[in-house]
């Protein structure tokens, strides 16, 4: 079923939630060529795809917004004891992703850098503009928050699974 249900999360949002993590994992990957400066094998054969990969996540989190509200009155009902802390975790989640590829193209434009996305160009080479750069500062400090925000994110649901024993990652699997 592609659609949500009361009991279960549908197959577009399964595939959604799941291409997101992954392209997310291969985000973060960006942390360990900052560390080490390049000088891997992550930093010369993943990391030069950063803002292809940025540029789908913006695409992917516009659409996965659009679909979450269109299918937020069939969705799992949540614990109405944690009903709000679960709002507004995911709302802080889908504000992370949504900020980490706006605020990275702050800084490619900012820096009058073009934005080229699997060899597309999206954007022309220009003159530096300042209020992007200042903006796109924000985008290694967000980068961090939501890299708190998805280890608490696996942590409760590895809570619900194996503490709980709830079938809350269930319904995303």
């Amino acid at each position: 079923m592609i659609h949500d249900s009361r009991e279960r999360y549908g197959a577009l949002t399964k595939l959604l939630h799941w291409s997101m993590a992954l392209l997310v994992f291969w985000q973060l990957l960006k942390f360990g060529d900052r560390i080490f400066d390049g000088e891997h094998w992550v930093g010369q054969t993943l990391v030069p795809w950063h803002v292809s990969i940025g540029s789908l996540m913006l695409l992917l989190i516009l659409v996965r917004l659009a679909w979450a509200a269109g299918q937020r009155h069939q969705r799992p009902q949540q614990d109405p004891a944690q009903a709000l802390l679960v709002k507004a975790g995911h709302g802080a989640l889908y504000l992370g992703l949504l900020l980490m590829p706006i605020t990275g193209v702050m800084v490619m434009l900012g820096g009058g850098h073009g934005i080229t996305a699997f060899g597309i160009e999206l954007f022309a080479e220009g003159e530096e503009i300042a209020w992007a750069q200042a903006l796109g500062q924000l985008h290694s400090p967000i980068a961090w928050i939501l890299t708190v925000l998805i280890v608490g994110h696996i942590g409760m649901a590895l809570i619900h699974h194996f503490v709980k024993r709830d079938d809350t990652l269930k319904r995303m699997v």
